[in-house]
């Protein structure tokens, strides 16, 4: 099999099992952390067939293998080194702001697929429904069931996956999230908006006002986090004849009263200011927002900061029902496609040619990394002028006003989530940042072989 192949070799190179004190993996990169640092052969690692770039960051030793081949390499090398190892080992190494970005990573990471399903259901919809199609009332009321259903339990999603990241019982955190949207609470948001009105609870002579919080993500975050904190605590000191009952009794009683009358009403607060922000930001005058974030994006993948921007996109869906962050982002990763392929053009080396092409392709179904770590970030050029593609494309994203109807799925895949009118504005957004990137490079890199 390649992928023993590849783990065999890249043991070969770093110093063997003996030499690994932690190995994880995310979407596209294995990533290790070393013993001795000095057996690592960076040269080496990255003429082996299979593997796109490497680089250091964090403490780690990051390895580009690409979706989907990176969990099976990582399943032959991580064979003798514990999960508990690893995560505390690449925690130790992580500054603040990266491991706040690898906590909601690891959070919302597996609610994604959820939601990218979600969209394409949407987009799909709307499709039938532009064609002309009248479409049967209960197959219709079918279809909201397939697409509001994910969106209106969102809190009970990131409960169950926030407990897990944290150590608690999952089934807790489901419950936990599914209280905060509890049918007999009223939707925060039409509280607000005057078409409803709060629970009233009287304590201490005070009437307190009680919502729910149907597309929230914040309460539900902190709150479960609090959660399962307060299980794992019990857990120590609850004698075991009593754990069955009394822990999870008083973990659901602490955690409905802290949610609905303390965390869940300051987060939602802080929730409805993030967004805030967020969308001043993207409706300055003249595009302003889309060119920053289009010129940006690649930079913020770089830090390792990115999955953070995957809870604001959570949030803009559930609260909006639409995604504008997703076509700027389309065009930042288009265009650094397209910078690799015209680095690609001027390399006369055609072993070299035909690696940077072949990480060229990733990019245009939405994973960069082999593209950025492989050839555009080596031969720096090739990077920025990718990124003021992504900033001219995005510019125009942000004019147009475009928005997707989900997430997690760009620049070709992206495609699917414009199925409202708005795909010849999103083409064209892809086509001006590729090949303001492609001809940036094309005219002012020079490849080392001239």
């Amino acid at each position: 099999m390649k992928e023993r192949d590849v783990a065999i070799q890249i043991l070969e190179h770093i110093g063997g099992e003996e030499n690994i004190k932690s190995v994880e993996h995310c979407a596209t990169r294995l990533r290790l952390i070393l013993k001795d640092d000095s057996k690592f052969d960076a040269k080496a690692i990255e003429a082996i067939d299979g593997v796109k770039g490497q680089f250091f960051a964090a403490g780690q030793y990051q390895i580009v293998l690409g979706t989907g081949f990176v969990n099976k390499v990582y399943a032959q090398i991580a064979k003798g080194v514990t999960e508990e190892d690893a995560g505390n080992e690449s925690q130790k190494n992580m500054s603040v702001p990266q491991k706040i970005s690898r906590t909601i990573g690891d959070v919302f990471v597996p609610i994604i697929p959820i939601l990218v399903a979600t969209g394409l259901f949407m987009g799909l919809r709307t499709l039938i429904t532009n064609l002309g199609v009248t479409i049967d009332p209960t197959v219709l009321t079918l279809s909201q069931v397939l697409i509001d259903t994910a969106f209106a339990f969102l809190p009970a999603l990131v409960g169950y996956s926030t407990m897990k990241r944290f150590g608690g019982s999952p089934v807790l955190g489901l419950v936990v999230g599914l209280m905060l949207v509890a049918p007999q609470l009223p939707n925060a948001n039409q509280v607000a908006a005057g078409t409803a009105e709060p629970l009233l609870l009287n304590l201490f002579g005070l009437a307190i006002p009680i919502t729910g919080y149907q597309g929230s993500i914040l309460p539900a975050l902190i709150l479960t986090m609090i959660s399962a904190k307060i299980e794992r605590s019990l857990r120590k000191i609850v004698p075991d004849v009593l754990d069955l009952i009394v822990t999870p009794f008083i973990t659901l009683l602490a955690s409905m009263i802290l949610g609905l009358l303390v965390i869940g009403p300051v987060m939602h607060q802080v929730e409805s200011l993030i967004l805030a922000v967020f969308q001043a930001l993207l409706g300055l005058p003249l595009g302003l927002g889309g060119l920053l974030i289009g010129a940006l994006q690649q930079v913020v993948v770089i830090t390792g900061l990115h999955h953070t921007f995957k809870a604001l996109e959570i949030e803009l869906l559930a609260s909006t029902g639409a995604n504008p962050f997703n076509a700027i982002v389309s065009c930042a990763i288009a265009a650094q496609g397209a910078a690799t392929i015209a680095a690609a053009l001027k390399t006369k080396n055609l072993k070299t040619r035909s690696l940077y092409l072949s990480s060229a392709l990733p990019a245009f179904l939405g994973i960069t990394e082999p593209a950025i770590f492989g050839v555009n970030l080596k031969l720096m050029k090739p990077f920025a002028f990718a990124c003021v593609g992504g900033g001219i494309g995005g510019l125009l994203a942000a004019l147009f006003g475009l928005a997707g109807t989900g997430m997690s799925i760009t620049v070709i895949p992206g495609m699917l989530l414009y199925l409202n009118g708005q795909l010849p504005f999103y083409l064209l957004c892809m086509l001006v940042a590729m090949a303001v990137s492609f001809g940036l490079t094309y005219v002012f890199y020079k490849s080392e072989e001239e």
